[in-house]
């Protein structure tokens, strides 16, 4: 795993073992993957926020991994492979996998901890993350 120089490294991450938890995640496997980590204060009581915040990563993730206007979100409600707080962007036409993210409450507020196809432009989604506002931790996969 490496983290691109012009983001935290896991020393300046801000919260090591959720940082190593992710890096998990991305070891390889069917499909080589990159990730980031989106430290927030929005609180369990602030779904609104919640989901915006879904919705805003959602748009980053699926422009810079080409997808811009064929990319869902799905919550798996009808699944019980699917946690509450998991969501996956999946494409319009064939539901292929673009990301997949885990809402995670840790310390009264959440973590949002999306990982993607590494043939997603990785730089520009942690920029683009970041001009909007987020804290953001991006990882990148051993590709």
């Amino acid at each position: 795993m490496s983290v691109s120089n012009q983001y935290p490294t896991m020393s300046d991450a801000i919260d090591d073992d959720l940082y190593q938890r992710t890096k998990a995640l991305l070891e390889p496997g069917g499909i080589d993957l990159d990730g980031v980590i989106i430290h927030t204060d929005i609180g369990s009581d602030d779904d609104i926020a919640m989901h915006e915040a879904t919705v805003t990563i959602n748009e980053v993730i699926a422009t810079h991994a080409g997808e811009a206007e064929n990319v869902y979100i799905y919550s798996g409600n009808d699944t019980t492979d699917f946690a509450s707080n998991q969501h996956q962007g999946r494409t319009l036409d064939d539901e292929e996998f673009v990301w997949e993210c885990q809402q995670l409450l840790r310390d009264g507020t959440f973590d949002l901890v999306f990982y993607y196809e590494a043939s997603a432009d990785h730089e520009g989604i942690c920029a683009d993350l970041r001009d909007a506002g987020y804290t953001v931790t991006g990882i990148e996969g051993d590709h």
